[in-house]
């Protein structure tokens, strides 16, 4: 419902006047012939050629003094100040002028120009109103004193209500609106370079009769025609490589994820993830593809392998260091755990986690948890960890030379997990096997383990060849290279609880 204070009767009257005037306030187009951008980076060239250049943009700033006013309008590159003079625009249009408030959004025509302060104008012969803002918006109001120092008022920056009208927040906030233009030129750069390669786009359904791909807990829903429950995607990956078993060979997804689990700084419930598998490859192959297509995304996004996050430097640049699990573990912690009895084990996790671990007792988890709690958030340049235990996961084919462990790596950077990769497991009786165990941990009172997928296992009876797999979340990817705090300052409009 429109509230109706001062400022919106404000407006809502000139609307009125508008109409009376025979002025459409929202017409159907506007030829625009010029952004900001080309305009002044062609300042001389219009200067000279006095070249009647047709701009749009936000009115963001403006002064009015009887017959000339100055304004700003700012479009998707940056602003640009317009002069509208009585006499050149004429009666009509100045009475259009005069009805201007903040926040609208205005064409103007005319030549280029520069005032007696030096400031690159549009001298505007035609003013023109493409929508009138009822609701006024923050915007900020700036002064410089009289040493030159800026001083910004009234700014939009309340976290709660920038995600809410992130509409507001773009249109305000420069640095809000270049961190999607960034997100837009990251995943470009990684798109690219796996179609360089040789791989394929693909979309796999996001409704699913059994979700699997991930230690996940998932959000169900109901088909009410087909009379059956449904689940959200929590990862493609088994989707992904039944392509692989179709002959496509290289495959990739950019996908929508959800993970019906808990909202902080680095999760969301929803989320854009990356998976790409390649027929005849390993996890060796898999390194490469994804240290390059780091490297390439820093680049596309900061112009250089070096990014500040934080106040920590880190250098993408290929090839990273890689570490066993093991070895990060002996690094971190100073603990050789293939020496550690089991009591020796729980010991250590217990003093580092305060409790127990949940859940059926194994080795290989008790392992992955002390890595966790003692080597994460020490990981702060790129670094790839890889040879887990074999109960890391169930799609993971064995370690070629040492028992007990699978091809696996997990890339991190800033103390953050970035993806994960395998060789993939491709012995359909030895993932039927897993699937069952991983139902039994299930039962035993873990909270995330994958179900038994029947559809998945015929494929992989029909015939999966050897596969390198890479799935990892292109929000914390954003965020990385972007230097943004919270996942939600790089989803365009984050899930948040209802307005009280």
């Amino acid at each position: 419902m429109l509230d109706f204070n001062d400022q919106v009767k404000a407006r809502l009257t000139k609307l009125d006047k508008f109409k009376e005037m025979g002025v459409d306030a929202y017409p159907n187009k506007f030829n625009r012939t010029h952004d900001s951008k080309m305009l002044h980076e062609r300042k001389d060239e219009f200067l000279k050629s006095q070249e009647v250049v047709s701009f749009a943009g936000r009115v963001v700033r403006f002064n009015r003094k009887g017959k000339l006013c100055f304004m700003h309008l700012k479009d998707r590159y940056g602003r640009l100040q317009v002069v509208c003079a009585k006499d050149l625009v004429g009666e009509a249009d100045y009475e259009i002028v005069k009805m201007i408030d903040l926040g609208d959004i205005i064409g103007v025509e005319g030549p280029m120009m520069e005032t007696q302060t030096g400031e690159y104008s549009v001298k505007a012969s035609k003013v023109t109103m493409l929508a009138k803002a009822i609701r006024p918006l923050p915007v900020p109001k700036e002064v410089v004193d009289e040493q030159g120092n800026k001083k910004v008022f009234n700014e939009f920056k309340d976290v709660d209500t920038r995600y809410r009208e992130r509409y507001i927040d773009m249109a305000l906030n420069d640095d809000v609106r270049e961190v999607f233009v960034k997100r837009a030129k990251i995943m470009q750069s990684i798109r690219e370079y796996l179609i360089e390669k040789g791989f394929i786009e693909v979309e796999t359904p996001t409704l699913q009769p059994i979700y699997g791909g991930a230690n996940a807990k998932p959000f169900t829903t109901h088909h009410n025609a087909a009379d059956m429950t449904l689940y959200l995607r929590v990862a493609p990956e088994l989707y992904l490589k039944r392509c692989i078993v179709g002959g496509m060979e290289k495959v990739f997804e950019f996908s929508r994820n959800f993970r019906n689990e808990g909202m902080d700084r680095t999760h969301s419930p929803e989320f854009t993830g990356l998976e790409f598998y390649e027929a005849y490859a390993d996890y060796n192959d898999m390194m490469v593809h994804f240290e390059n297509i780091y490297e390439r995304a820093c680049i596309a996004a900061n112009g250089t392998t070096k990014i500040e996050y934080q106040g920590k430097t880190i250098d993408f640049k290929a090839p990273w260091l890689r570490l066993t699990m093991f070895e990060a573990i002996q690094k971190c912690a100073g603990i050789d755990v293939t020496k550690l009895s089991d009591d020796e084990l729980k010991a250590e996790i217990e003093k580092r986690h305060g409790e127990k671990l949940e859940g059926e007792w194994s080795r290989g988890r008790a392992m992955i948890e002390l890595f966790e709690l003692s080597c994460e958030a020490n990981l702060v340049q790129p670094v790839i960890i890889k040879d887990m235990p074999q109960e890391s996961t169930p799609l993971c084919k064995k370690h070629r030379l040492v028992p007990g462990l699978i091809e696996q790596f997990e890339p991190y950077a800033n103390g953050w997990e970035l993806g994960n990769a395998y060789t993939e497991l491709n012995d359909p009786l030895r993932q039927r096997a897993l699937f069952e165990e991983q139902v039994k941990r299930g039962r035993g009172g873990e909270g995330e383990t994958h179900p038994m997928d029947e559809n998945y296992l015929r494929a992989m009876e029909s015939g999966l060849p050897p596969t390198g797999g890479v799935g990892f979340g292109i929000d914390r990817m954003v965020m990385l290279l972007t230097n943004q705090q919270t996942i939600r300052d790089v989803q365009l409009f984050p899930l948040m609880k209802p307005e009280e």
